[in-house]
């Protein structure tokens, strides 16, 4: 429920935040909408939306990061580097409704975007997507 004064419900699909979404013509099904810290010390903050059935490759990002699920349903497998390899460790993680996901400093990672998914995204530093190009066995 809302926290103004205002009787109306206010939900992700009604609320200004998710508005002025930009699609990233790299990445498709997926848009965003961001801020730039002016604090060397800070973190870096996305609201996005990926479409069902998009997902993103194995990388890494320089610092700690959290994801918040808002709406949907995504799954996140982390990955080992073994010689010219990744390796899958452990079993996938699921992410739903409400869930909060954290992932480590360059830890190798990527994501599936089950359902459609409006995510809260915040990084410690600045952002960086450093796709890890090789085989996964």
């Amino acid at each position: 429920m809302s926290i103004d004064d205002r009787a109306e419900e206010v939900s992700s699909a009604s609320s200004g935040v998710w508005s002025g979404l930009v699609p990233d013509p790299g990445s498709p099904g997926f848009s965003v909408r961001g801020t730039y810290p002016s604090n060397v010390e800070g973190v870096e903050v996305m609201l996005e939306h990926w479409d069902a059935g998009t997902g993103e490759p194995p990388h890494f990002h320089p610092g700690d990061d959290m994801t918040i699920v808002v709406e949907g349903k995504m799954i996140v497998r982390f990955y080992l580097r073994v010689g010219e390899s990744l390796v899958a460790d452990g079993e996938p993680v699921t992410l739903n409704r409400g869930d909060v996901g954290y992932v480590r400093a360059e830890r190798v990672h990527d994501a599936q975007y089950v359902e459609n998914c409006r995510l809260v995204y915040v990084h410690n530093g600045a952002f960086a997507f450093r796709r890890v190009d090789v085989a996964v066995v």
